[in-house]
């Protein structure tokens, strides 16, 4: 049972402060009042909420935002090695600098959409504000779980909508130039085997000579890689999921023109059953052999490579003259990269020395990225009468609304609405149109005498 205590202030006036205990048997104070009855009233109030387990640590709530969320929440809160990243960023980069030094008990909505607004001011998108939303709720989520703080403050809070745009699907005849731009074969069959199955680049890293198997033609999903913003503190980067994004192995049946290409990777590159099937090659990046057709006007020089054009007649051209310059004692000459032969393949190195150059001598004007071939695999398998379920499999989706995005893809379907409109306009008047009831032969009433 709770009680009061006196005490006297500066100038000698009684104070009174309300005492009960917690589910663990120690006192907590539940604030000091100038009245007797005020205190008591505080005390059992305490005591109630107590007893029914909506009670609040008093002391939990006046500890600073940024002690709470580097010592207490990121720590301990369990979510993916990719999330905890995004997360990190946007709390180092949005949060801390305008909640650090503010208690958790004092945070309240205004704050949170003046913070917003003002991160709004500075040139925030509306895609971060939604972020910035996520984190702080998942913040306060947990807060308000542990009893830190009595409500939440991000109840309320409305940032501004976030449009989405419609993905870009390559055709056939743009995939055609793309795989025939890429440098090597292998980087064609990486292509190839990101098309046919669809798989994420985490999982597509990860493969490994025994995830094929070549007499059943099935590729196994059952790992994936998270590639480190920072190194750890042994010097990787790469940290191997024992499991996919889902949660669930994938077994995905292959063609058997692709399945002969990979048995041919296999043996041409003398991979065993623990090496990857993609990692980083030995050689040296930005090799570009000279080409045999003639350069375009105003081409194949340094100063046009400089001013932004990066076809191969440039790019031969700015590496013979690097070249030149290096073996003068002019520039200093790069370093080669000592890289182990199963280190998984980064993908940073692997869009700007592989990806962006073939894009570039593909004639692909817009930006495609490498998940795209994930986008553009399950265009094309709806557009060519795979069901929604067995797409939904292969992907490696929870749910059929995933999937279900990929239907406004489809160029035929705006093709059926436009038939169906045109159709309906241009119908004769004579002729019934669908939907209309029409009566034949009608039968005369007979008129009562």
């Amino acid at each position: 049972m709770g009680y009061c205590k006196q005490r006297l202030n500066r100038q000698g006036h009684a104070r009174y402060t309300a005492y009960y205990w917690d589910l663990r048997g120690r006192a907590r104070s539940a604030g000091t009042f100038s009245r007797k009855r005020d205190a008591e009233r505080a005390w059992r109030r305490a005591e109630a909420e107590t007893t029914e387990g909506r009670f609040v640590d008093l002391a939990s709530g006046r500890q600073r935002f940024g002690r709470y969320v580097t010592d207490t929440w990121l720590p301990n809160h369990t979510i993916e090695l990719n999330t905890r990243q995004g997360y990190e960023q946007i709390i180092t980069k949005y949060l801390l600098p305008g909640f650090a030094t503010m208690r958790m008990n004092e945070i309240l909505p205004t704050h949170i959409r003046d913070h917003l607004r003002q991160l709004a001011d500075d040139g925030a998108t509306a895609h971060t504000l939604a972020r910035c939303k996520t984190v702080l709720s998942a913040i306060f989520t947990t807060a308000l779980n542990d009893r830190i703080v009595v409500f939440h403050p991000c109840s309320g809070v409305t940032t501004p909508a976030v449009p989405k745009r419609p993905l870009r699907i390559l055709t056939p005849a743009e995939y055609d130039a793309l795989h025939a731009a890429l440098a090597a074969a292998r980087w064609q069959l990486l292509a190839d085997l990101a098309l046919e199955t669809g798989i994420r680049w985490g999982e597509l890293a990860e493969l490994r000579t025994h995830d094929l198997h070549p007499a059943s033609r099935v590729l196994t999903i059952s790992r994936a890689v998270v590639e480190l913003n920072q190194p750890n503190t042994d010097g990787t980067r790469f940290v191997v999921k024992h499991y996919p994004k889902n949660t669930e192995y994938r077994q995905l049946h292959l063609t058997t023109e692709l399945t002969t290409a990979l048995q041919h990777h296999i043996t041409q590159h003398d991979l065993v059953a623990d090496d990857l099937l993609f990692g980083t090659p030995t050689m040296t990046p930005n090799t570009h052999t000279p080409s045999t057709t003639p350069a375009p006007a105003g081409h194949g020089t340094a100063t046009r490579y400089n001013t932004g054009c990066r076809c191969q007649h440039c790019r031969t051209a700015i590496a013979t003259y690097r070249h030149h310059r290096r073996a003068h004692g002019h520039d200093r000459p790069t370093r080669h990269r000592r890289i182990r032969h199963d280190q998984h393949l980064d993908r940073g190195w692997f869009r700007k020395n592989i990806w962006y150059h073939a894009l570039a001598d593909a004639g692909l004007t817009h930006p495609v990225r490498i998940h795209d071939l994930r986008h553009t695999n399950a265009s094309w398998m709806l557009a060519g009468g795979a069901d929604l379920e067995t797409i939904r499999e292969r992907l490696g989706h929870r749910s059929l609304r995933a999937t279900e995005r990929y239907l406004h893809t489809l160029p035929h379907t705006h093709n059926t609405a436009l038939t169906a409109l045109h159709r309906t306009r241009t119908c004769p008047p004579s002729t019934p149109r669908t939907g209309q009831l029409t009566v034949t032969n009608p039968t005369p009433q007979k008129t009562k005498s």
